[in-house]
């Protein structure tokens, strides 16, 4: 791609962090430990990763005065058990000694300090809450639940449904994902706020779980899986997971474009295809 330069490394890499920085003129802040699973077993891992790593993003971004984007995550809502969350509503988290709401906390405070340089240093500040961000390429590794599904189908293995499957979910494109943050930072009265970022259309995850079967047209059982035997012990869930999306309809014009099964099509696609590569791959 023209005009696009990668460099893989981590954003604990202060002298480089501060060249990259001074380089450019909007930082969009998504480094973070993410995915259930990763959460669960490698709760420093995510602690560290989050706050520490913001903590250096905005102190380098505060020198130069760049505009910094904060991705957080609708996990900040916590244990509400609101229908709809919107972005002034109560944080209510779980105890610490689950270690299921570190990340959470952690994205709670990353907000807390990205909001404090806008207060106290002025430097433009917007943080976005994602809900379920999905698309090609994204991986089951850390617990993602639509590429675990896909997977499991296409290989016509039973699709594992972690709890009783009533939980009620929404799912973002990733194009809409991306197209919204740079909405935002092209936006002034953006800076200072907080913003959901997700999908009006809402599911349960069993439901979810049939229609990705019906889709890769797959011959997969559905399989009750206790919260307890993929998690661990004292694992908590909430049933509603949904944003409120006005804001940012309001300041940006933000909608969605991509139904829930057009998503899902378009990840079945993908991973029929990696599939299929693999396997031509193999035969050659």
């Amino acid at each position: 791609m023209k005009n696009f330069h990668y460099i893989f490394d981590t954003i604990f890499n202060r002298s480089l962090l501060a060249e990259l920085v001074d380089d450019c003129d909007v930082v969009f802040h998504l480094a973070a430990a993410v995915g259930v699973k990763l959460i669960v077993d490698s709760p420093v891992r995510t602690i560290e990763t989050n706050i520490r790593g913001t903590e250096i993003v905005l102190e380098m971004a505060a020198k130069k005065r760049r505009t910094v984007l904060i991705a957080s995550t609708s996990e900040v809502y916590g244990k509400s058990d609101k229908e709809k969350f919107s972005e002034n509503d109560d944080l209510i988290l779980g105890p610490t000694y689950r270690g299921r709401w570190s990340y959470a906390a952690s994205k709670a405070v990353d907000e807390f300090l990205g909001l404090a340089y806008h207060r106290e240093k002025r430097l433009p500040v917007i943080v976005v809450r994602l809900f379920n961000t999905v698309g090609p390429r994204q991986t089951g590794q850390y617990g993602m639940v639509i590429p675990r599904f896909v997977e499991q189908s296409l290989a016509d293995h039973p699709i594992t449904v972690y709890g009783d499957g009533r939980q009620i979910r929404s799912f973002t494109w990733v194009g809409d994902v991306s197209d919204a943050l740079i909405k935002l930072v092209e936006t002034p009265a953006a800076v200072g706020e907080i913003f959901n970022i997700g999908h009006y259309e809402k599911v349960t995850i069993l439901d979810l779980a049939a229609l990705v079967k019906e889709i890769a047209q797959s011959r997969s059982s559905i399989q009750f899986i206790p919260y307890e035997k993929a998690y661990g012990v004292g694992f908590e869930d909430m049933l509603y997971r949904l944003p409120d999306i006005s804001k940012a309809e309001r300041v940006i014009g933000y909608r969605p474009t991509k139904t829930l099964t057009e998503i899902l099509q378009s990840v079945v696609e993908f991973y029929r295809t990696k599939t299929s590569g693999k396997m031509i791959g193999v035969g050659a």
